[in-house]
């Protein structure tokens, strides 16, 4: 129990970002005696594996936090998130040795399974929320959420370490966080999209009497517009009438 729920967590915050978890276990197997890594993956404890985790975590902390750069980051990353989780979950078998057992240990390739999993899901939500959230604030919220991500790898790895019966709130936390911003911010699109049909309407009958529209107003349409093209890699409902009509009337 105790085995799968520290392979569960450090899977889970790979989902999230692939390189903590993985620097983590790397640094507390060779410098502590919390993690006693299986022979076969002793390489994750490595100066070699250690470094170029720190240098493919610095470049994810940077391209995750840049709006449009992140989803090409996220669609690199579906491949990388769970083959790290699937690799963590299998390193963990060695703690099966607290629970007096040996299923994990004598079965590395479905803790490689599960892990990957558990890692695929937790990407396919933070993939899919990161668009909620760049709609909801223009492209703004960006590296906000994905400081957030960051945080929640590190307290989830470091509690499935110390304190692995607490990942199950870990995960059902990041479950209901992942459905409140999805949820949320699709409310919140359709009410920009309606508020700026509504602006560019107004513009338009303004320009047809022959009245002069303000110019920071046709600037903030634009740069929303731009922020919500750039929270998606595809148009969503609604923004190609938007632009269609905008590009008949002007």
């Amino acid at each position: 129990m105790i085995a799968a729920l520290t392979g569960a967590g450090l899977s889970a915050a790979a989902g999230l970002n692939a390189f903590i978890p993985l620097v983590l276990v790397g640094v507390f197997a060779r410098f502590s005696t919390f993690i006693d890594l299986p022979q076969n993956l002793m390489w994750l404890q490595d100066w070699p594996t250690i470094i170029i985790g720190l240098i493919l975590l610095a470049s994810e902390l940077v391209l995750d936090k840049i709006p449009g750069v992140d989803h090409v980051n996220d669609l690199i990353q579906t491949a990388v998130r769970p083959l790290v989780g699937g690799v963590i979950f299998s390193a963990m078998a060695s703690a099966a040795e607290i629970d007096k057992g040996q299923f994990w240990s004598h079965n590395p390739l479905i803790g490689g399974i599960v892990g990957a999993i558990i890692a695929f899901l937790v990407h396919t939500g933070k993939s899919t929320s990161r668009p909620a959230v760049n709609a909801a604030t223009g492209g703004t919220g960006a590296p906000l959420a994905s400081f957030a991500e960051d945080a929640t790898a590190v307290a989830l790895s470091l509690t499935a370490i110390f304190a692995p019966i607490l990942v199950t709130v870990f995960l059902v936390a990041i479950g209901g966080a992942v459905y409140y911003i999805v949820t949320t911010g699709r409310r919140r699109r359709r009410t920009r999209e309606i508020r700026l049909t509504q602006e560019r309407l107004e513009r338009e009958a303004a320009s047809a009497r022959g009245e002069k529209v303000a110019w920071w107003r046709t600037w903030r349409e634009r740069y929303e517009r731009y922020g919500e093209k750039n929270s998606d890699s595809r148009p969503h409902s609604g923004a190609t009438p938007e632009v269609s009509t905008e590009t008949n009337g002007g």
